[in-house]
This record gives C-alpha cells, sequence and structure tokens, in this order.
C-alpha cells in the first residue's frame, strides 16, 4: 500500500526529479493530467533536460524498474524513459530533449511534421505530440511554453494524415479483400480510422497525446460496426472497405466545415 496521499507522492518524486543534472522540467501528463484518470492509472511523468542526460542519474534514485537509455525508444522525438515503481505505484517515465522539443515546436508552426513509429500507437505518432504535451500536462516543476494550436498545422496535418488513411484503404481494397483476407482488411480499417482520427482533430485545432479514445473523439465509432460484420468473402470485405471511405471522407469533410 502506499504510504504517501497523492499530492505527497507527486510532491516528493517531482522533487528529486528536478533536481537531477540537466533537468529543467518537470511535468504530470496522461489521464492524471486531463482528470480522466481511474484508482488504478498509473502515473505519466516527464522529464525536459537541456544538454546532455544521463539515465543512470535515474537508476541512482533507488526507485525499482526499468530504466532505458537515451533514444531506447525509437531514437525519434519520443526517446526512452523509464517504467518504475514509486511508493506502490506504477510511473512511467518520460525523456523530453529541450532542443528537440522547441524544434518541433517551430516545425509545427510552420505546419511541418513527421509520423514516426512508436510501439501501441497503431498509426505513428506526430512529431508534433511533443507540442502537444506542452499545451496539455501540468507542470509540475521548472517552467514550459503552452502553445495554442498552429493555424499552420491545421491547414496541413488534415490533408497529410487523410490520404494516408485514403492509401490504406485503396491497398486493402486491391490487394487484401479480393483475397479474402479478413484480418488484413480489419487491420487496415483500424488502422485508416486512426489516421482519420487524426486528420479530424488536426482539422479542428484539437491536441493529440495518444491514441486512448481517439476514434471516439472524433465521432468514428461507426468504424466499430463494420469491423464487427466482417466476414472472409471478397465482396463483404470490398463492401466494408467502401463503407469505410465513405465513412472517413464524411468525417474529414464536417470536420473541415
Amino acid at each position: 500500500m502506499p504510504s504517501l496521499t497523492d499530492q505527497a507522492f507527486l510532491d516528493t518524486t517531482a522533487d528529486r526529479l528536478a533536481a537531477l543534472p540537466a533537468v529543467r522540467a518537470v511535468t504530470l501528463g496522461g489521464s492524471r493530467a486531463q482528470g480522466t484518470h481511474g484508482p488504478g492509472s498509473d502515473w505519466d511523468l516527464a522529464v525536459y533536460y537541456r544538454g546532455d542526460f544521463d539515465p543512470d542519474d535515474v537508476r541512482a534514485l533507488g526507485w525499482p524498474g526499468e530504466v532505458s537509455e537515451v533514444g531506447a525508444w525509437g531514437g525519434g522525438v519520443f526517446n526512452g524513459g523509464a517504467w518504475l515503481t514509486i511508493d506502490d505505484r506504477r510511473v512511467d517515465l518520460h525523456y523530453r530533449d529541450l532542443d528537440a522539443v522547441e524544434h518541433e515546436t517551430a516545425q509545427a508552426a510552420a505546419g511541418r511534421f513527421r509520423i514516426e513509429p512508436l510501439m501501441f500507437h497503431l498509426a505513428g505518432i506526430p512529431t508534433y505530440l511533443v507540442v502537444a504535451e506542452l499545451a496539455v500536462n501540468e507542470v509540475l516543476r521548472g517552467e514550459l511554453p503552452r502553445p495554442a494550436y498552429p493555424g499552420a498545422l491545421r491547414a496541413t496535418a488534415p490533408d497529410r494524415w487523410h490520404g494516408a488513411a485514403a492509401a490504406t484503404l485503396a491497398y486493402a481494397k486491391a490487394g487484401h479483400a479480393p483475397r479474402g483476407a479478413l484480418t488484413q482488411v480489419a487491420g487496415a480499417i483500424a488502422l485508416a480510422a486512426t489516421q482519420t482520427a487524426h486528420a479530424v482533430l488536426a482539422a479542428r485545432g484539437e491536441w493529440v497525446t495518444n491514441e486512448k479514445g481517439l476514434t471516439g473523439r472524433a465521432g468514428l465509432d461507426g468504424v466499430d460496426a463494420l469491423v464487427a460484420d466482417l466476414t472472409p468473402e471478397p465482396m463483404n470485405l470490398a463492401r466494408a472497405v467502401g463503407d469505410c471511405e465513405t465513412l472517413l471522407g464524411r468525417a474529414v469533410r464536417t470536420a473541415a466545415g
């Protein structure tokens, strides 16, 4: 059982992380920052550092768990972290390089971004995810900017995300549906729905920090019925892909106004 109240745990942990060399700020993210958490939700914390950050400094704090090296989580903007147990609480700690975050903030302001693969993210992550974190997460220690959603990003991101979704479905229709490849068609529909959800929320100017509840936020719950009704007959699969194209296209047009 935890020995500290939630607030005492958060204060103590933030203080210890903020005292690490190179760390300039500590934030709380995830469901606990947004008030959507439950009793068993984990704690998502991030350390923002400038210059050389040494994960051995995290290990030296003595918390049980797994601490990655910088760059071990793909080497992109989501560049590493730790899974820890602190006062009987599950804590996900993320590393955030301030130089990289500031670069992606400037890129997003100009409407530019990349999509990077990341485990547990079906459609990958846009590099503006780290900008979204600045806008959404709670700063516990230090100071960080809180950017508004860039108008340029609202102009460029929807077409790019929906274009990827359209290509995903076109390939499924031509390559998988005629072969009765139910699993691959289902996967393509799931991927395209997630890509389109990014497009819809970008058109609205709403930040995305992960894929949890993403299709629901975008009003794409109708995709669930398409997946539930899939059977391996090629005609059924082709029809489902076509219906998905219609549903996703309508959602993007509605979001764009």
